[in-house]
């Protein structure tokens, strides 16, 4: 029996990173997955890959800043394959990158919208159809910028992601009675489109405990924890995927 065999996932940010590799895991392990980013395209080819293995995907093309947008994988999650019992909130976004009296309020706000707002929109279409099982499990991809350290440039960011555990704790008091879970993954540095340069990788790695960033499909696989069973009694929680990085600064 596979971890999610018979589980319906949302996942956002799912054309490229760790979204993919969420996506990529979470069907494997049985889920039905609805998958929801912007580039059509990409998502397309995710979509096509995980059937080409036998799994259950489909595509949701839009901007998590958007309400409609997780209204519309709600419903798709429902009318194709019958509800909703996870929701994997990854969908990120660095934004300027410069000292804080230099960001303009449209910067500001933008960062907050992609990395805090959605999660929150996210949240608030998905635990109805949550609700309607009795039971679902949230997840949104945090940081360890915001968390464990600050960096040079990164403050709506890192304000963004502190943000999100608050959100967490806030759903977890609120629902975890009736059976909702809510967890936050703060991933260390990871070989994304957002890491950067080869230059940037490299001093990213030295953050670390272990000498290196993780590859998605590592932070996936933390994921996939949180979305299982095997955390059933695991809410309101951060749980480090970051290689040491919280824990050590050498």
């Amino acid at each position: 029996m596979k971890l999610l065999d018979g589980k319906i996932a949302i996942i956002t940010g799912a054309s490229s990173g760790i979204g993919k590799a969420a996506a990529t895991l979470f069907a494997a392990n049985g889920a039905s997955a609805v998958l929801v980013a912007r580039r059509q395209d990409q998502l397309d080819l995710v979509v096509a890959q995980i059937q080409e293995r036998g799994g259950r995907a489909l595509a949701v093309v839009g901007d998590v800043t958007d309400e409609r947008t997780h209204h519309e994988a709600v419903a798709a999650a429902k009318a194709t394959f019958g509800g909703l019992h996870i929701a994997f909130n990854n969908a990120g976004l660095v934004g300027a990158m410069k000292p804080l009296a230099e960001i303009e309020p449209r910067e500001w706000s933008d960062v907050l919208a992609v990395n805090l707002t959605a999660a929150f929109l996210g949240a608030r279409a998905q635990i109805p159809a949550m609700l309607e099982h009795g039971a679902g499990a949230l997840i949104f991809t945090g940081s360890f910028v915001g968390n464990s350290v600050g960096l040079p440039g990164m403050g709506p960011y890192a304000a963004a992601k502190a943000g999100l555990l608050g959100l967490v704790r806030g759903i977890a008091a609120d629902y975890g009675a009736i059976g909702i879970r809510a967890n936050a993954l703060l991933p260390g540095g990871t070989a994304t489109d957002m890491a950067g340069d080869t230059a940037q990788r490299e001093w990213a790695a030295g953050l670390h405990a272990m000498k290196r960033i993780a590859q998605p499909e590592e932070i996936a696989q933390a994921a996939l924890f949180l979305a299982s069973d095997m955390s059933s009694f695991v809410t309101g929680s951060a749980l480090w995927a970051d290689g040491g990085n919280a824990a050590v600064k050498l």
